[in-house]
């Protein structure tokens, strides 16, 4: 279908002509015609803003059951200026009005760059804020007129309060004044008090962070600090495992190597430990206390979003000449991450709001339910119906005497269309859902901190999810070594440890320290490879290249009263495997050299310059360092250069990903599909590969690498091109497969959701084939789908063609990196959006913070659909309060995104049962409470306009103060109340049924459409009920308020009974109980049930109520208005029932 739209803008055919044949040359033959198309392009861009990207037609053309899936491209007319004023114009202009006020008011700091003193806060220009983290929405004076406005700006609470504040007036006074104040008194206790509570918790937990003690280093030596008293240009020592306090430029440390270790997990959701390296000028320094007999300062660039970049430069100014040194990345701690190891100390340069954590945090918002604004909506539609009635009694009055006045009574006689009860039975009610999901033994550890949108969790589309931690373990283990011929697996690494140990069996005897007797045969061997070698010596190089190509460096803990400083010679250092773990930047290398242990050959120790390996006989070999070449996301590879101490040999090692190492290594027939076989397992590939060097060689690359690093202009390209040099032909050792473990059950969850409709997109900080290799073990992508892969673009024309690449494609799942996403959403971002949503699954890897709440931000706008956050990390707190409804997981990684979230629980695969069972029933339930609510309000206007017609259409209350009270309470409270217990199906047959879902989205249990019906119900049965006490009461005219309200009462109670579908015996309780409630108030309390005030002198006689005919009468009033709705409803469901009544049956 989408081959044969036209791809190209159509304008004038000779125009687009020449045209076309530039802008989609790229998709011509052979290389040289892209890259012809690309640079056409960059000349071109004055055009592209011209040329509309065109959307395909699928989205129109999709039937009618499917549309919610795909979001129409929504070409919205203007709307004339009345027109726009009156459909949301006025909101718009008063809150810009109200933005301006507060930006005058507030004015925000510009961000500068600065010099930061060492040692000196004093010194620096201008004031910076205070170094303290707050996440309360209120203060102790917003607090109260905060809560108000939120609860007024919803017209429901704005239309109780002026009509409770009517009642002060003496014309208009219907009643009793607590028949109007009581309740909404309580619902704003209930409100505030609820608020207050999560606000005070709030108020703690920052307190808690705030107050934490940290070193300060002075001219006087250490003293302690508060966390938030920290200055900008203080000297901080920050222990082993704490917090840092602010964004610090990292001086010095207690390890001998001058770098540490910080886990990085709150910030950037990466769990792998990150290498930071001091300043070499500082960390030279002999002793602490020089650090102020130095004049110094950092030049730091101005605060900013990016976690991933760092720019400035270190000065000391009192040395001859002075010393430059410039900053990067690895010369800086943030604030919210961990030392891992050592002390380190640090000049603060950015601190509180400044701090790069802060920055890419959002304020939380206060999330409204789509139940809520749905049911605001229909209130608004009353309150039209309420004026349109009391108009029309006006107006058949004649407007006699003072019209308006009788006008507003009316409108005060028919407040009870819209019932204030609403508010707190809806509030119960979620309390209720949020109890029930606590209380749920299935999900244990669930926590519901948001109790105002449980029924959201009913009404997803989609479901934006993390990967590290969430979806996957973070828990490497290793899976497979293939060295081509033979491979290896779980069950057979035994066999491995065996030829191990028989290797180093042979070789080892003759070695004797430094004989040279053992290094001809191997010399002899490397020199002609075209020997075969045996299976043992493969394994034993393979495993060797994996011990050594790595960069991990094993840490002992100290026993207890070793001090660092003492630690004696490398011989006698303590190399017992209890006490040793591994330390790197990232969780694959730990695992590989975790591997290489168990099968004999252990890591003991490693410094910049050598490293040591045990073999299985206990011996120790030394190999010295002579070049690393680390891991970037460009090269997709590692290398190192060793020398062993025992034969003089020199060894380059490389490992990396398959797409990079295939061309670089010696021709073989099978790399590429063995690749693919690990990848389909769902394992992370990497192949490992070595080169022999000769002396001269290695010297010979050693001189051109040490000038192209002394380069200044293109460093980067000219010491990539040396390295290039020596990445020749290497031999191919093995291949290696390691598996991130999934959390429990995420397969079968993200299989439900996916049933259940609901779109799954994955937004992870981590690597683009990581990412792709957990979508597809998780069958986060189905193995039947294809995977587009989006190309790394930085301009517009590159993504305009990548965009149109992708939009050929049918039916595939998308995966794009943060950067091309950036570029996309600049240019084009309804199309990319529109796009992806069509797209099955979406992956989005090497997400800032940021980026991920944009996502979802983007997806609410475009889509205007319900979308749920799931994360565990301090990366995913930004995420999580944008969406509508945010999920955290108690995970490894903290509490952050636990506490910000609006549920919080222990594993993903509790979301399937929160969303299919919870979600489905509290939004079931509450749509049926709300709506019975309003039917009970209907109707008792509905009879008061009956009634005040036949008198002639007299502003008189039909039933006194306490009676209204006590029939929105007392009477029918509880059975009313009682369908939240009342379920459609059982928990069992939802997450059975996950498609019984996609109803819901629908949004089709509360509608314009089913308020319809409960209206006419509502004025069917109105109606019947006072006429019928009319007709039937001709005689006894004075009992018609005790006769009516009996026959109502009962009919509410029915009603509920007939709105039922799964009965819970708590149920029959609130119904028998409210019926003793009234039989019993009828003999107490019958001055109330005379026509108006008591004045009319028509007391209730008991005798009259205990009469036949009284009790008849009564029962066939109701009979007449219950009836036919039981009639009605036995034959829907006979002839059109409902799709889980199929199931249920």
């Amino acid at each position: 279908m989408a081959d044969q739209i036209p791809l190209y803008p159509v304008r004038s055919a000779a125009a687009a002509g020449h045209k076309r044949a530039a802008y989609y040359s790229a998709a011509g033959p052979g290389p040289g015609a892209d890259r012809r198309g690309r640079y056409q392009l960059e000349d071109e861009s004055a055009h592209l803003d011209e040329m509309p990207l065109m959307m395909s037609e699928e989205g129109f053309e999709n039937d009618e059951s499917d549309y919610h899936t795909l979001p129409r491209a929504r070409i919205e007319r203007r709307k004339s200026g009345l027109e726009w004023f009156v459909c949301g114009g006025w909101k718009f202009l008063c809150s810009s009005c109200c933005d301006w006020l507060i930006n005058i008011c507030h004015r925000k700091k510009e961000l500068k760059a600065r010099t930061v003193w060492l040692g000196c806060p004093e010194k620096s220009e201008e004031k910076h804020p205070r170094n303290s983290i707050k996440n309360q929405k209120y203060n102790v004076f917003t607090f109260i007129p905060g809560v108000l406005y939120e609860q007024f700006k919803f017209f429901l609470n704005l239309y109780f309060l002026v009509v409770s504040c009517s009642q002060f007036v003496p014309a208009l006074k219907i009643g009793y004044l607590y028949t109007y104040w009581a309740p909404l008194g309580f619902v704003l206790a209930v409100t505030i008090a609820r608020e207050a509570i999560d606000e005070f918790r709030r108020f703690q937990r920052d307190k808690e962070v705030n107050s934490q003690l940290y070193s300060k280093l002075t001219v006087r030596g250490k003293v302690q600090v508060k966390s938030s008293d920290i200055q900008v240009g203080d000297l901080i020592i920050v222990e082993k495992n704490q917090r840092i306090p602010s964004d610090m430029v990292f001086l010095r440390t207690s390890e001998k190597a001058g770098s540490c270790f910080i886990r990085t997990d709150q910030l950037d959701g990466e769990t792998d430990w990150k290498l930071k390296v001091a300043v070499s000028c500082t960390q030279r320094l002999p002793a602490l206390g020089d650090l102020f007999s130095i004049r110094a300062y950092v030049y730091a660039q101005k605060p900013q979003l990016d976690i991933h970049s760092f720019e400035g430069t270190f000065t000391r100014e009192d040395s001859d000449p002075p010393i430059h040194e410039s900053l990067s990345i690895e010369n800086t701690l943030w604030a919210s991450t961990i030392v891992a190891s050592g002390t380190v100390i640090g000049v603060v340069i950015y601190t509180g709001k400044e701090t790069r954590s802060v920055m890419n945090t959002s304020n939380p918002k206060n999330k409204i339910g789509l139940l809520d604004l749905e049911l605001n909506q229909l209130t608004k539609a009353l309150f039209l119906a309420l004026v349109v009635l009391s108009v029309v009694m006006v107006t058949l009055q004649g407007f006699a005497g003072p019209w308006y006045r009788n006008l507003f009574r009316f409108l005060l006689l028919f407040s009870y269309i819209i019932p204030i009860s609403l508010r707190v039975n809806l509030d119960m009610g979620k309390a209720a859902y949020g109890w029930m999901i606590m209380k749920d033994e299935n999900i244990p550890g669930t926590v519901v901190r948001t109790s105002t949108i449980p029924e959201e969790l009913g009404r997803l589309v989609y479901l934006l999810t993390d990967k590290t931690g969430t979806l996957t373990q973070n828990e490497m283990t290793f899976r497979r070594l293939h060295l081509g011929t033979v491979s290896y697996g779980a069950d057979t690494m035994d066999e491995i440890q065996t030829h191990v140990l028989s290797s180093y069996a042979q070789v080892h005897p003759q070695t004797g320290g430094n004989n040279p007797s053992s290094t001809p045969p191997r010399r002899a061997q490397s020199s002609t490879p075209k020997v075969r070698k045996s299976v043992s010596s493969r394994v034993h190089e393979a495993v060797k290249a994996i011990a050594l190509c790595h960069n991990v460096t094993p840490v002992y803990e100290s026993q207890a009263g070793v001090t660092g400083e003492t630690e004696s010679a490398e011989a006698d250092q303590d190399f017992s495997d209890e006490n040793r773990t591994y330390q790197a930047s990232s969780p694959d290398e730990v695992a590989l050299v975790r591997w290489t242990e168990s099968v004999g050959l252990t890591l003991v120790s490693r410094d910049l310059t050598s490293m040591q390996l045990k073999t299985p006989g206990g011996q120790v070999l030394t190999y010295c360092i002579l070049q690393v070449f680390p891991f970037t996301s460009e090269s997709k590879r590692m290398g190192i250069i060793v020398r062993d101490e025992s034969t003089a040999e020199i060894t380059f090692y490389m490992k990396g990903a398959d797409v990079a190492m295939s061309s670089i290594v010696q021709y073989n027939d099978w790399l590429e599909e063995e690749c693919g076989n690990m990848a389909r397992e769902g394992l992370r590939t990497l192949v490992v590969a070595k080169k022999a060097l000769t002396e001269e060689q290695y010297q010979d690359f050693e001189s051109r690498y040490s000038q192209a690093k002394l380069s200044i202009h293109d460093r980067v390209l000219k010491v990539a091109a040396v390295v290039e040099s020596l990445e020749r032909e290497l031999e191919l050792l093995c291949l290696t497969g390691v598996e991130d473990q999934l959390q429990a059950d995420v397969r079968p969850t993200l299989e439900m959701l996916r049933n259940a409709g609901i779109k799954i997109w994955m937004l992870t900080g981590d690597k683009l084939e990581t990412a792709t290799c957990i979508a597809k073990s998780s069958h986060l992508v189905s193995r039947t789908q294809d995977i587009h892969i989006f190309r790394p673009v930085t301009s517009r024309g590159e993504a305009h063609l990548e965009l149109n690449a992708f939009r050929r494609k049918h039916d595939c799942a998308l995966v794009i990196s943060g950067d091309s996403l950036e570029v996309c959403l600049k240019y084009y971002e309804h199309e990319l959006v529109e796009l992806a949503c069509q797209c099955p699954a979406v992956v989005c890897c090497r997400c800032s913070p940021t980026q991920k709440a944009h996502m979802v931000t983007l997806l609410r706008q475009h889509t205007g659909r319900r979308t749920c956050a799931v994360g565990d990390g301090g990366n995913d707190v930004s995420m999580i309060q944008a969406a509508d409804c945010g999920i955290g997981i108690e995970g490894k990684e903290g509490k952050q995104a636990s506490l910000a979230a609006d549920f919080s629980i222990t594993q993903f695969r509790h979301v399937g049962r929160l969303l299919m069972v919870h979600g489905r029933n509290s939004y079931k339930r509450s749509a049926a409470l709300g709506q019975f609510v309003m039917h009970r309000g209907l109707i008792i206007s509905t009879m008061q306009a009956v009634f005040s017609s036949v008198f002639y259409f007299a502003s008189v209350p039909l039933y006194q103060g306490f009676l209204m009270v006590g029939y929105a309470t007392i009477y029918t409270m509880f059975p009313v109340f009682s369908l939240v217990l009342d379920q459609d199906v059982k928990p069992e047959m939802a997450i059975l049924y996950p498609e019984l879902y996609k109803d819901l989205t629908k949004g089709r249990s509360l509608s314009f459409k089913t308020f319809l019906i409960w209206v006419l119900i509502s004025i069917y049965q109105g109606g019947i009920l006072m006429f019928g006490a009319l007709v039937l009461f001709e005689a006894e005219f004075v009992h018609v308020v005790a006769i009516s309200f009996t026959a109502l009462v009962l009919t509410e109670l029915l009603m509920v009974a007939l709105t039922i579908r799964t009965w819970h015996w708590l149920m029959v309780v609130a119904e028998f109980l409210s019926l003793g409630c009234y039989v019993a108030s009828l003999a107490f309390l019958n001055e109330y049930f005379g026509i108006g005030r008591v004045s009319f002198g028509a007391f209730l006689d008991v005798a009259f109520i205990t009469t036949v005919p009284f009790l008849w009468k009564v029962s066939a009033i109701t009979v007449v208005s219950c009836l036919p709705l039981y009639v009605l409803k036995y034959l829907k469901r006979k002839l059109s029932p409902p799709s889980y009544s199929k199931l249920s049956s």
